[in-house]
């Protein structure tokens, strides 16, 4: 028990002064052993080797190279038109072409803070000048950027699968539907607040060779999704390979079709690549001799016993992960809470009889919501750098839209059919 106040504590105390969350992790690991004294210190090296010796998390710079470089070809200005051409009599359609473009994105980056620096940063300055408030441009782009690491493919998921050993496929396909129903939530306080404001609708009207030629030429950001989990689906590769694929495509996406990569762009995406994989990686390595010493001071079991004393009703567990995560998410990093949490709380839910890829999508689900919520999430404070208003304004206006997907966090948690159908259908899981 001592261990374990001295583990946390310590990592909590590291935080709070602003320690670097890899390096946090790693001195409160080291703090813990030293005061035992019967633990070697070897475990600390040992278990970070191990846990980036992984053929899986290959993928993780390869999905990020791939979609920085797809962001920069010019296929946000394409996505952008196709969903003008399909919402543009809407009222507030370019606040739902927001969204909806955050869907599409989201099968070609999965990653939330590209999403938000990509769309939002052509967005949300043209909203505000159409005449939407600019707290109301800042909450939608973040709340839809969180999309991006539920449909595949995710960082978020192959970084979950990496760690606990779960079907990298099954999660892909598991978070395909709440992933469009966060899409459908945020379009509802979406279209209340538009009819609310007046807010404008496109008064453009296309003709049927334009609508053509726009869904064409925005063809190839449709077809790379298809081809990652076509491939995998289809047993032709596995998701790391799918990733290496993705960064072909993009390649030749942007030297052949948009031609507007050059060497210095390509140089670029594979420096910013490394050092956003870099520092993530950093805390995967880390997080692993955390977990190891987790299991050694049998802190699952003794949280566990705990819970099970409390209740031992699987409905009421789901509530206290669903409310602790949500919690977390608000004050924590999200590839940190996963890295940390999930090997707590994944062994605790299969006492309680929860299927291992639900409980991924839902551990997934509730840090990505964290991303969007205040004080520190990072899509938010992104959006708000963007249209450069005060902080607390956007918090304010957020607050519907992370209700929103609150309540597809929770349908998704009681009912796992909605994220396990696919998976079950396809023969994944």
């Amino acid at each position: 028990m001592g261990a374990m106040a001295l583990l946390f504590g310590s990592l909590a105390v590291f935080l709070v002064l602003g320690v670097p969350i890899a390096f946090s992790i790693g001195l409160a690991v080291m703090l813990t052993i030293a005061a035992n004294g019967q633990l070697p210190m070897m475990i600390v090296f040992q278990q970070t080797y191990q846990g980036l010796d992984s053929f899986t998390l290959l993928a993780l710079p390869l999905f990020i190279m791939a979609g920085d470089l797809m962001g920069r070809v010019g296929i946000i200005d394409d996505l952008l038109t196709v969903c003008e051409v399909l919402l543009g009599r809407v009222r507030g359609s370019l606040a739902h072409a927001n969204i909806l473009a955050s869907m599409f994105f989201a099968g070609i980056s999965g990653s939330a803070t590209a999403d938000t620096a990509a769309i939002g940063g052509a967005l949300i300055p043209a909203m505000i000048k159409q005449g939407y408030d600019e707290d109301f441009s800042v909450a939608v782009t973040a709340s839809s950027s969180v999309i991006g690491p539920i449909i595949p493919p995710s960082i978020g998921f192959v970084l979950y699968g990496s760690t606990m050993m779960v079907s990298i496929s099954a999660l892909f396909m598991a978070g395909v539907v709440p992933g469009i129903l966060l899409g459908i939530a945020l379009m509802i306080p979406t279209a209340y607040m538009s009819h609310k404001r007046n807010y404008p609708k496109s008064t453009k009207r296309y003709t049927p060779l334009e609508i053509i030629k726009t869904l064409f030429r925005a063809l190839p950001a449709a077809i790379m999704p298809v081809i990652i989990l076509g491939g995998i689906l289809g047993g032709i590769f596995t998701p790391t390979e799918a990733a290496d694929i993705a960064v072909v495509y993009a390649l030749l996406v942007g030297l052949l079709y948009y031609k507007s990569l050059n060497l210095k762009t390509i140089f670029t995406c594979i420096t910013q690549s490394a050092v956003s994989c870099g520092a993530v990686l950093l805390i995967v390595g880390l997080s692993y001799s955390f977990g190891c010493l987790v299991a050694m001071t049998q802190i699952p079991q003794a949280i566990s016993e705990f819970l099970m004393a409390f209740t031992s009703s699987k409905l009421i567990f789901l509530l206290l992960v669903n409310l602790f995560l949500l919690v977390m998410g608000c004050v924590m990093e999200s590839n940190a809470i996963l890295l940390i949490c999930a090997p707590i709380l994944a062994p605790i839910a299969a006492m309680f009889g929860v299927d291992a890829v639900h409980f991924g999508v839902v551990f997934v689900l509730n840090i990505i919501i964290g991303l969007a919520t205040p004080p520190f999430g990072m899509c938010l404070f992104i959006a708000t750098g963007i249209a450069k208003i005060p902080l607390d304004k956007s918090m304010r206006a957020i607050l519907p839209f992370c209700a929103a997907e609150i309540i597809v966090l929770f349908l998704v948690t009681y009912i796992p059919d909605i994220c396990l159908f696919l998976p079950r259908i396809l023969g994944l899981w």
